[in-house]
């Protein structure tokens, strides 16, 4: 493999690493932390710490980082790729410029967001670094699969992010509110951001399977992905 072809490989690394290691610990905390409050609601002594709240909270946030951070590096790779490759911030100097601001403001708005503690910034830093994401994901460089929404592994990196950045700002709302709608919200949001993990898992395998290695593209996308036909070798 060639240095390119490393660095494209950051971003499944990452994922398999730590993204997808902290789904399993913060689901497995969230069960814990349902059955502590069932427990206590029967008036039972339950034999799970309190400390499992705690747990809860840290690891999702630091989930929602790592799945912001890792889908940044996914969309900075093939933009600023071919971006490079195809000269664009000579031929679009503004464009290239705006982008690379993108991705500065999306990355400070969620820093800053973590360090927010009025309703009001949370919302704001919030809905920046979304929109950060929506914009650097219409770029013209990022293969989305539009024709295959429902299969792509964009869309799913994209709508899970959005999902991991509401979290992240309704943190204090939840335990602020008594009648738990905050809380249903989590829980709704969050298993349906869960269901995505699991097709980013899916569509994530099938993508690595189609990129092929820098020295191999000249021959590869050649092929007809309609009619599943490459070339022969003579």
């Amino acid at each position: 493999m060639e240095f390119k072809d490393l660095v494209a490989l950051l971003h499944p690394t990452l994922a398999i690493v730590v993204v997808f290691p902290s789904i399993g610990i913060v689901v497995n905390r969230a069960l814990l932390v349902r059955q502590r409050r069932l427990a206590s609601q029967g008036s039972e002594k339950s034999k799970i710490p309190p400390s499992v709240g705690t747990e809860h909270v840290e690891m999702g946030k630091w989930l929602s980082g790592s799945v912001v951070g890792v889908a940044l590096l996914g969309l900075a790779y093939p933009i600023f790729s071919k971006m490079l490759a195809n000269e664009t911030f000579a031929k679009e100097p503004f464009r290239g410029v705006f982008v690379a601001i993108m991705f500065v403001a999306s990355i400070a708005s969620l820093v800053i967001l973590y360090q927010a503690r009025t309703k009001v910034w949370r919302a704001v830093f919030a809905t920046l670094a979304g929109m950060g994401l929506v914009v650097l994901g219409c770029q013209p460089e990022i293969f989305r699969r539009d024709n295959e929404w429902f299969m792509s592994h964009f869309y799913y990196g994209i709508a899970a992010s959005l999902l991991m950045i509401f979290s992240l700002a309704i943190v204090q709302d939840i335990y602020q509110d008594r009648q738990n709608r905050w809380r249903l919200a989590h829980i709704i949001l969050n298993c349906f951001a869960l269901l995505l993990f699991v097709g980013q898992g899916m569509t994530g395998a099938r993508d690595l399977l189609e990129i092929p290695l820098s020295w191999q593209e000249p021959f590869v996308y050649k092929c007809d992905y309609v009619n599943k036909t490459c070339p022969q070798l003579k």
